[in-house]
């Protein structure tokens, strides 16, 4: 008898879309590694500009290479014309990520025949898909609502990154290049917080069947990624995992969590049991907790913790009702969320953030003043905060004409 070969799990990352194959090309600039990344786009010249292991272009009979138009429907046709292609593509997969950006037409058409293609070979299927930004319009914003319900009928696991939430962590006068390059940034952290797990050796090792377990068939995710250093540097870490400015909703009640603690050699167990502790009190009594820990000197003194939350009841996680986040986010607008509750006590409730947790992925160096006063430098109190974010709200292109419809297909 033959003996049995190690086997290491097969992960593809599937870009489709301008949005989404601008998030490889971000994945692919770090050195992401583990992975085998796929560009798939109905424009040729974003493809040529792309470094991905694999370049499909689709949809040509329809749009002479030109991209979708912003037309959904378009986006959908091409890749529906393409599937033998994309099925070959995907082929071997034991994980298929599917990243796109929600609101244009090839991304939010085509992402839900990627995902159908990959789960019906087999892979675990998880979509990370952006939400527009509010100054790109209702149209883009209904497109990508509706591109979203798609797609999460397709996949095992969907992770949803509004781009609103970027603005509550960036400064006031970030550009809207930045601001862009932020959300792939996103997209990124939000792929690499799970093959990470797998492909990264650790001390406490999680493997794809343990990935697997949590995210197979759980519908709805959030994902959480937070970091400190100094004293309680782990349980800061953890904190603001669980209660990042990105996250739409809340992970109470959360029956299945992937939980990373990285750290360098100092990293003690009363530090993680602590983080644990933290985020198991958080997620369902009840829930499947997956620990790993990764030993990483380079990381210094700094811990990071990666937190993937899924299998919520009724398929959905809740609204975020709680103003944990807003306490986080030292003298930033506040976010374009109408639910969220109103910021003026958010402070008292983060008294553990004086040691400056690094956030979500993107949070600037500056966004770092000590907890007690986080509203005073920047943002000059609560009264003053509604009118900050309001310009941009007020700017919507798509009352009168479709701008987003190129001339040639008019």
């Amino acid at each position: 008898m033959a003996t049995p070969q190690n086997y290491l799990a097969v992960i593809k990352v599937v870009g489709i879309g301008g949005g989404g194959v601008n998030a490889i090309n971000r994945m692919i600039e770090v050195g992401l590694k583990g992975v085998e990344f796929i560009a798939i786009n109905t424009d040729a010249q974003a493809l040529l500009m792309c470094d991905a292991d694999v370049k499909l272009e689709v949809g040509r009979e329809l749009t002479r290479g030109l991209g979708a138009g912003a037309d959904p429907e378009v986006g959908k046709k091409a890749a529906e014309d393409h599937a033998e292609d994309i099925e070959e593509v995907l082929k071997g997969a034991d994980m298929v990520f599917v990243t796109a950006g929600e609101g244009g037409g090839t991304g939010t058409g085509g992402a839900p025949v990627v995902a159908k293609i990959a789960k019906s070979l087999g892979a675990l299927t998880i979509g990370v898909v952006t939400r527009p930004f509010t100054f790109e319009g209702r149209r883009r914003a209904g497109q990508a609502d509706l591109g979203i319900n798609a797609l999460r009928e397709e996949v095992d696991t969907l992770i949803v990154i509004p781009n609103d939430r970027l603005l509550s962590i960036s400064d006031r006068n970030v550009s809207m290049l930045d601001a862009f390059h932020s959300a792939d940034q996103v997209l990124l952290s939000g792929v690499q917080g799970i093959t990470d797990l797998i492909t990264t050796p650790g001390l406490i090792n999680l493997d794809f069947a343990d990935v697997k377990s949590v995210m197979q068939g759980a519908g709805s995710a959030l994902m959480g990624i937070g970091s400190a250093r100094g004293e309680d540097r782990a349980v800061q870490a953890a904190e603001f995992a669980i209660s990042s400015p990105l996250l739409e909703a809340s992970i109470d009640g959360a029956q299945g969590v992937l939980l990373s603690v990285q750290g360098g050699s100092d990293l003690g167990l009363f530090e993680i049991n602590e983080a644990a502790r933290l985020v198991q009190e958080a997620a369902h009594p009840e829930a499947n907790i997956i620990f790993g820990a990764v030993i990483d000197d380079a990381l210094g003194d700094e811990v990071r913790v990666t937190v993937i939350a899924a299998g919520f009841e009724g398929g959905s996680p809740n609204k975020r009702t709680d103003e944990r986040a807003l306490g986080q986010i030292q003298g930033a607008p506040t976010p374009r969320q109408q639910p969220v509750a109103p910021p003026a006590a958010a402070p008292q409730q983060q008294p553990a953030q004086q040691a400056a947790p690094q956030g979500a992925p993107q949070q600037p160096a500056q966004q770092q003043p000590p907890a007690e006063a986080p509203a005073q430098p920047t943002n000059p109190g609560a009264v003053q905060q509604t009118p900050a974010p309001r310009p941009p709200r007020e700017v919507t292109f798509d009352d009168g004409q479709d701008l987003d419809v190129p001339d040639f297909l008019k």
